[in-house]
Order: structure tokens, then C-alpha cells, then sequence
């Protein structure tokens, strides 16, 4: 495993972190029986938060991996493909 950090990964690691901290109030809500419409919402919060996570991560791959001056643009064009699958 390479040594691979990015400015932006900081802030995916609080989104993460964020979304974490839902999903063990999404757990606690229905350990305490919570309304169906409240536990949703939580886990809207959830899925929002990972979803943002995600996008940061896929813009940033795309912005500072994908470029002419570090691989050919075959190698380019299979790494997007690569990272597209996930979106």
C-alpha cells in the first residue's frame, strides 16, 4: 500500500467521521424505538455525508491523478474508467 495523501483528504476523513457520528445516532434511535420518519432522516443524513465524501475524493482523483504529464493517456483513460465505476 502506497503513501497516497491529498490535500482534500483531511476533509473526507471529517465527512466520514460526520457521517459515522449519524449512523451511531441512526443505531441509538432504533435501539430506543424512534419514529420511522426520524430514523430516515438520520439515515439521509448518512447516506448524504458519505455520498459527499465520495464526490470529493472521485473530483480530486480526477483533478491532481489524471493528467498527460504523469502517465500516457491510455493509462489516463483506464484509471477514469476505473474510478467512474464507484460514482
Amino acid at each position: 500500500m502506497s503513501n497516497h495523501m491529498h490535500e482534500s483528504h483531511p476533509d473526507i476523513k471529517a465527512r466520514l467521521k460526520r457521517a459515522h457520528g449519524h449512523l451511531a445516532k441512526v443505531i441509538a434511535m432504533m435501539d430506543d424505538h424512534a419514529p420511522c420518519a426520524d430514523i430516515a432522516q438520520q439515515l439521509f443524513a448518512v447516506e448524504k455525508a458519505i455520498t459527499n465524501a465520495k464526490r470529493v475524493l472521485i473530483h480530486d482523483h480526477i483533478d491532481h491523478c489524471l493528467s498527460a504529464d504523469q502517465n500516457s493517456a491510455q493509462s489516463n483513460v483506464e484509471d477514469f474508467k476505473t474510478i467512474t465505476k464507484y460514482l
